[in-house]
């Protein structure tokens, strides 16, 4: 696979890293484990986990960072799991679908090389999306069933098949990696200095290929 794709972005070439992972999941504290889950996953496998919560910029929209995102990267993991009512508005999250279109949409109707883009939509449940995203019926849908464990075998059994032949390790491997860095980081946390229950993303992205690179 190459080190970067070449995309045009108005009247600039941009070179964008094949190996950028969009993330769409929640990021509330009773998801934390999951999103641990994911973007150790991503790291482990070689590739590069972006999202959101990778900037704290005021000066630039939300949506917009967003759509910039995933204009930059090849691969996307969707989770839909917490498509629920809230417990206090009654209402259910809309935030991951919306971005599983911006998603989709820029594979259709991008160029040449966001046509290459390929994802995952995970859930809880393979057909709970039945219920209320009938329009992607006839994708595949990876069921987690609510389990980081589970999660990191889905993602690394997609890239296998989305990446033929790129001899990556299997994803008990990587699950079991990732329990024994959930033991570490307590120890981890205090070299550092912070709290692991209040890691940002930005953390993770710096503790996890440190961890790693001592750990394979």
């Amino acid at each position: 696979m190459n080190a970067s794709e070449a995309i045009n972005i108005g009247n600039t070439t941009k070179y964008v890293p094949s190996r950028s992972v969009f993330i769409n999941c929640p990021f509330d504290r009773g998801y934390r484990s999951m999103l641990e889950a994911l973007v150790f996953s991503v790291y482990d496998l070689g590739f590069v986990p972006r999202c959101a919560l990778e900037e704290d910029d005021s000066s630039e929209l939300r949506l917009s960072k967003i759509e910039r995102i995933i204009e930059e990267c090849q691969y996307g993991i969707h989770d839909l799991s917490a498509v629920a009512l809230d417990q206090t508005t009654n209402l259910p999250r809309f935030n991951m679908p919306l971005e599983l279109g911006l998603f989709l949409g820029c594979r259709r109707f991008g160029s040449d090389v966001h046509r290459k883009k390929r994802c995952v939509i995970l859930d809880t449940d393979r057909f709970r999306y039945r219920s209320f995203i009938s329009d992607i019926s006839g994708q595949d849908i990876h069921a987690h069933g609510g389990d980081p464990r589970q999660a990191i075998i889905e993602v690394r059994n997609w890239l296998a098949a989305a990446i033929p032949r790129s001899k990556l390790p299997g994803g008990s491997e990587i699950a079991g990696r990732f329990e024994r860095f959930r033991r570490d980081l307590p120890a981890l946390c205090a070299a550092l200095r912070r709290d692991p229950e209040d890691l940002i993303f930005v953390d993770l992205s710096e503790m996890i290929p440190i961890w790693l690179k001592s750990n394979r």
